[in-house]
């Protein structure tokens, strides 16, 4: 096999007795395996940060690559590929493309619909995103296809909340759909003191945030959570703690 004969008993030697570091290394592959198998639609950085919240395990995300790398671990979440920039704005300018600065919660909320299938049925689910730290806020699900009351019954809880802080100027991100565009949806909202701000038609892009979340929930609940349909209204768990935690962090300062 032309292999050196010293070198073939080292390594076997390395194999046999392998020194702390390695033995620490293969340990830290171990983890990353257990929780791969937990949440197989995420990548190292998040299971980085998953293990670090749960064990204490503090590592970079270099090493954290590396312990994936070596163990053959790979996100089997889908990977989208987004079209160019579509026309400008339609009823209101898109105001992120400005560059708004976030120093606090609720000072700007982006939405949108996803679909999905559970167990043979169709859902449409919409969801409004504090992009301060991607808490969802208001969230409304429907088994009927095309049903607008998911974005108006989600707005309704927005503005509820909206009303503790009657001070804050909230700008309020969506693209150019049908629902988001009418009057009965935006008729309300300068009354609370929100602004409105439109994504670039056929320009997902233009909401990025809200349309990664939207992917990243489907593949959590079909690859990680295993949503069955059975109850998919009480399954569907919106409550992300990492952002409502550092919320807390926040308010308690």
């Amino acid at each position: 096999m032309a292999v050196n004969r010293s070198g073939f008993y080292k390594w076997k030697k390395r194999l046999e007795n392998p020194s702390a570091k390695m033995r620490s290394f293969i340990q830290d592959v171990q983890i990353f395996k257990e929780y791969h198998e937990k949440y197989p639609s995420h990548g190292y950085r998040w299971l980085n940060a998953k293990i670090r919240l749960d064990e204490g395990l503090v590592m970079s995300d270099q090493r954290a690559h590396r312990c994936c790398k070596f163990a053959g671990i790979v996100s089997e979440a889908k990977h989208y590929r987004y079209k160019k920039a579509g026309a400008p704005d339609r009823l209101f300018p898109n105001l992120l493309m400005t560059g708004i600065r976030m120093n606090g919660p609720l000072q700007c909320v982006v939405s949108d619909m996803t679909a999905f299938r559970a167990n043979g049925t169709y859902y449409e689910l919409t969801l409004y995103m504090d992009l301060w730290n991607n808490e969802i806020v208001a969230h409304e699900l429907s088994a009927r296809k095309g049903d607008r009351m998911t974005y108006l019954n989600g707005l309704h809880t927005l503005l509820d909340l909206k009303k503790e802080h009657p001070e804050l100027n909230m700008v309020l991100h969506t693209d150019q759909g049908s629902v988001y565009s009418s009057k009965e949806f935006n008729e309300l909202l300068p009354l609370y003191n929100i602004t409105r701000s439109m994504s670039r038609a056929g320009t997902p892009t233009d909401n990025a945030a809200m349309e990664s979340i939207n992917g990243w929930i489907k593949e959590e609940m079909k690859l990680d959570f295993h949503i069955n349909g059975e109850d998919v209204k009480k399954e569907v768990d919106l409550n992300y703690l990492t952002p409502k935690e550092y919320k807390t962090i926040y308010s308690s300062n």
